[in-house]
């Protein structure tokens, strides 16, 4: 828990200033309101699943959770507020609450659950990367039949529940949910953070009340000592470390976008996993569900196991061999172009992963507003008629299904796509940086045409 010191001295703005924001932060009920909020729809959408409609395009679960609940995630909430949606979300509330025995103020209680610690060697987000990959390989399938929607969901929050009863905390969302590694790895683009205003007031603090809490909030659920927090990584912005903080020493920022990028020691292979596995999965979204190749459509759709078998090897070798070999390559012709001999190619490698993060939050916001837009009209008739029974609340159930600016849509992916091209050669240039020899203009050029090609792949995509 030793405290280090932060990686830079960029602008920051601490929004905590603002008395408002501060005392609506500090409020105790209202992380469980939004949660409360959140786990209503998440009800309905596992009894839809079920019970309602088995049309796709009818039914609750699949318009709201892959169509208006992706969208307020990957389009708006992960690029603006980083890690917020792991605050407000539904899945670890029923174990937490379990843990606490308390729904919103911390009580002097035995905990209800056997508080053991997660294995050493699992600390880390492979289990999240391949819960991922599994999750996106069934994913043409959970995506247009309600019941397989339901099973996922029902199996995150019967895992969640089982891991809460068992370990410390919130475990399954530090090491084991597919969403949440995704969110953490996105969110260090964000232009918000939570971190301490002064390190050596945590250094002299003894009793680690942000840690391990007090008589005005738990201590933190992920696990994470704020005087040490360089990331936003494994932060889930639930502020309990701002309400248990006696030394009024824990700030929520606004910053400059991506300077978690740059904290060199804390890069690591699982992470730069992550973000192949991202982009490599937002290729294959965008080549299954927006292209025209129907054979690739029907082999994702399990309609025969032979080819889904083989759409499945191409899937995982696309996402753990091709991308990553490909990007191993660039990166071993820009460690020799940049005669680095005192940097690893493994280290290199890892560094160099991460201007992919950018790019690939870019390419996942270019591939939704394709996948949005054109489907998020589904959503009026659903709200007044969710388990397709044939009640019409609201007076919506007739509304038709109308493609919203379908000629813009274009107009929008590009500058997405080149302002993450931008945003991922910047970053490159500022790790390799790090290196501070002569030739890093030339060393920076085999990934750069890596991060560039793949690029206007996505554009070839979209364009045609």
């Amino acid at each position: 828990m030793t405290p280090t010191t932060r990686p830079d001295a960029s602008w920051r703005f601490d929004l905590t200033r603002i008395p408002w924001i501060y005392r609506l932060l500090r409020w105790r009920p209202l992380q469980f309101i939004l949660v409360l909020i959140t786990l209503a729809f998440f009800v309905l959408a596992i009894l839809t699943s079920f019970f309602g409609t088995p049309a796709g395009n009818r039914n609750f679960a699949i318009i709201f959770v892959w169509i208006v609940w992706w969208a307020l995630v990957i389009i708006l909430m992960v690029p603006a507020l980083g890690r917020a949606w792991c605050a407000i979300c539904p899945i670890p509330a029923p174990g937490e609450w379990l843990q606490r025995q308390s729904f919103v103020h911390p009580r002097r209680r035995t905990l209800w659950t056997l508080g053991k610690r997660w294995p050493k060697k699992l600390k880390n987000i492979w289990l999240q990367n391949f819960s991922f990959l599994t999750v996106a390989l069934f994913s043409a399938i959970i995506l247009t039949r309600p019941s397989a929607t339901g099973i996922v969901l029902l199996a995150f929050i019967l895992v969640a529940l089982g891991l809460s009863l068992v370990y410390e905390r919130r475990t399954f969302c530090r090491y084991v949910c597919p969403v949440g590694g995704f969110i953490g790895l996105y969110s260090m683009a964000a232009p918000i953070e939570l971190r301490v205003k002064d390190i050596d007031v945590c250094r002299t603090h003894d009793t680690k009340d942000c840690y391990l809490g007090n008589e005005h909030g738990f201590g933190c659920p992920w696990m994470v000592f704020p005087g040490s927090l360089q990331r936003n990584t494994y932060c889930g912005l639930c502020t309990e470390c701002l309400k248990t903080c006696t030394m009024n020493n824990v700030a929520v920022n606004l910053r400059l976008p991506g300077l978690d990028f740059f904290v060199a020691k804390q890069r690591r292979l699982d992470e730069a996993y992550k973000a192949f596995i991202m982009l490599a999965c937002a290729l294959a979204y965008s080549v299954v569900l927006l292209g025209p190749w129907g054979l690739l459509k029907d082999a994702a759709n399990f309609v025969r196991m032979d080819w889904w078998l083989l759409y499945a090897a191409g899937f995982l070798a696309l996402n753990l061999l091709v991308l990553p070999g490909l990007f191993y390559l660039a990166a071993a012709a820009s460690r020799k172009l940049g005669d680095f001999p005192k940097i690893s190619a493994r280290t290199h490698f890892i560094d160099l992963s991460y201007s992919l993060i950018p790019l690939g939050l870019a390419a996942w916001i270019a591939f939704s507003l394709g996948f949005v837009l054109v489907n998020i009209s589904y959503a009026l008739p659903v709200i007044a008629d969710p388990f397709g029974w044939g009640w019409n609340l609201f007076g919506l159930r007739d509304a038709a299904w109308t493609p919203l600016f379908p000629d813009l849509v274009p107009y929008l992916q590009v500058p997405v796509l080149l302002g993450g091209l931008a945003f991922a050669l910047y970053t490159l240039w500022r790790i390799m940086g790090e290196r501070t020899q002569a030739r890093i203009t030339t060393a920076a050029l085999p990934p750069a045409a890596f991060l560039t090609l793949a690029t206007f792949g996505f554009l070839w995509l979209y364009l045609g």
